[in-house]
């Protein structure tokens, strides 16, 4: 029967992401905790409780987007051979996240905990422009 064969596909590919590659970027939840760190310091300096609580409610919402593009990377790009390359690769994600969580960013308005989240995500990006080299 020749049905089945015109189905059988010709070429097989297979690729890390469900996209081409460049999609993912570090970039994304740096740029988030900058904003987290600068809401941080603009709340220090003001008094006014309007301006405070609004400053507040913006850094919740940064901080979950830190937390959603570290969970994309670590979910999506991330691989078996790239853990195992980097056996610290999963505590970096857990520590970011916890960092950019209630527990980290998102529950204070310390601009000190804000570059703790900085640096963590400096050590994954590092760690993810290597895996873009090989």
């Amino acid at each position: 029967m020749r049905l089945p064969r015109i189905f059988t596909p010709r070429v097989t590919v297979s690729a890390h992401c469900d996209l081409p590659c460049g999609v993912y970027d570090p970039a994304q939840a740096r740029i988030e905790a900058e904003s987290v760190k600068a809401i941080c310091e603009k709340y220090q300096a003001n008094t006014d409780p309007e301006f405070r609580t609004r400053a507040l409610i913006i850094k919740e919402q940064r901080s979950e987007l830190v937390k959603h593009h570290l969970w994309v990377l670590w979910t999506d790009y991330f691989k078996a051979p790239h853990f195992e390359k980097y056996p610290n690769l999963h505590t970096l994600f857990n520590d970011a996240t916890k960092l950019a969580g209630a527990t980290g960013a998102k529950g204070t308005v310390d601009p000190a905990k804000a570059d703790e989240l900085l640096q963590k995500i400096d050590e994954i990006a590092k760690i993810f422009w290597e895996t873009k080299q090989a």
